[in-house]
């Protein structure tokens, strides 16, 4: 099994995923191979929550240029963890 840090990378910390956070979704940057079930598992060992819904979506590198040299970012996967705000 994966380390919960080797699956969840780092929040990602934007306007919109902050006014999210007032209805329980937080937003991560997660490892390109992991699925939503390791993904609620990691928030739940992480942060002690109970994770009610994962939606994850892959996200493209964008071109990007310097002088004559085109390339590309890396592409990367965003992860919309929905938690139980009324834990009873």
């Amino acid at each position: 099994m994966k380390h919960p840090h080797d699956i969840i990378l780092s929040p990602i910390i934007t306007e919109k995923s902050m006014l999210e956070t007032a209805y329980g979704k937080y937003t991560f940057v997660v490892a390109k191979g992991s699925t939503k079930l390791e993904i609620a598992r990691a928030c739940e060992a992480l942060f002690d929550v109970k994770v009610v819904r994962v939606n994850t979506m892959n996200m493209a590198g964008k071109k990007r240029r310097m002088g004559k040299t085109s390339g590309r970012t890396a592409s990367w996967k965003k992860a919309i963890v929905t938690i139980d705000l009324d834990p009873a």
